[in-house]
């Protein structure tokens, strides 16, 4: 699918940073937000945007914090996940938008699912891809040794200057294989990569993507970690069950962790369920997003 044409950059400045976005549709559309993950950026929800735009929603994506053309801070600190969800949070209000749907993958739905515990006020529903509930993550972290094992790559990117170093040798050769080795057959294509390649070679770029991981070990998660924590936004789990990263048995979980949640499972997508089966999940969103509307 190619990229959609009707796009405009803009940045914003939230939270002490300057954020680039891309929207799409009409200005007086109800407002959606897209939150991409690791180690993607906006361009990770190319098959939504013209989607959404399409069915009428002002379809907002930023790069999150440290990626592509958003400001990169130094600090770990800055990565903090309470940044991470006040960005968004300043993005809401800069967009004068009041409530908007939001939906997130990986690193972006984390957000995502902070958001809903702590700002509802701000959001009409929301959806998340492929990342579990945070107490249900902690949980099956200390219990289960095969979700530790898929979970290596955030004890290696906890090391100083060596994982960034290793990464970038090849042309990011090992993220570019990350990628196709953990999505379907033609998933990413070479043109895609270049895509995000060159984001990834912005100065600075992968230092910070690496620091939200250094960051979440280092500074707990204020209250999503709660065992009490539980969501009252209307909330949409999409799960691609043959993530190589996430075990499947957490999207159940996590329902229970919601009082008005729904589930989806995608039996053979992978953690990248939003590229390959993109005509699907669009229309789920849309279908969740406009019940009860």
């Amino acid at each position: 699918m190619e990229l959609v044409l009707q796009l405009t950059e803009k940045y914003y400045q939230v939270n002490g940073i300057r954020m680039h976005v891309v929207e799409s549709g009409p200005d007086d559309g109800p407002v959606v937000i897209f939150l991409h993950g690791f180690p993607e950026f906006w361009y990770g929800w190319r098959r939504q945007i013209g989607f959404f735009a399409d069915q009428g929603y002002r379809v907002v994506v930023p790069d999150q914090r440290g990626y592509n053309l958003t400001a990169k801070p130094v600090a770990i600190a800055a990565y903090r996940v309470r940044e991470l969800m006040q960005d968004v949070v300043e993005l809401i209000a800069a967009l004068g938008a009041g409530k908007v749907y939001l939906a997130g993958h990986d690193w972006g739905a984390a957000v995502a699912w902070g958001l809903a515990a702590f700002h509802p006020h701000l959001l009409h529903k929301v959806v998340v891809i492929n990342v579990p509930h945070p107490t249900v993550m902690r949980a099956t972290l200390r219990t289960q040794l095969d979700q530790l094992r898929r979970s290596w790559y955030i004890f290696f990117f906890q090391l100083p200057l060596l994982p960034q170093w290793l990464i970038s040798l090849g042309g990011y050769y090992m993220m570019r294989r990350s990628l196709r080795k953990t999505s379907r057959p033609g998933t990413f294509t070479d043109e895609d990569l270049r895509h995000y390649v060159n984001a990834w070679s912005r100065p600075g770029s992968f230092r910070s993507m690496l620091n939200w991981y250094r960051a979440a070990i280092r500074y707990q998660n204020p209250g999503a970690v709660s065992q009490g924590t539980t969501i009252d936004v209307p909330l949409l789990i999409l799960w691609g069950a043959q993530d190589a990263f996430l075990r499947a048995d957490m999207a159940p979980k996590s329902l229970q962790r919601c009082r008005q949640g729904q589930l989806r499972v995608f039996p053979d997508a992978t953690h990248w369920v939003h590229h390959e089966r993109s005509a699907e999940v669009n229309d789920a969103m849309h279908r969740f997003f406009r019940e009860g509307s």
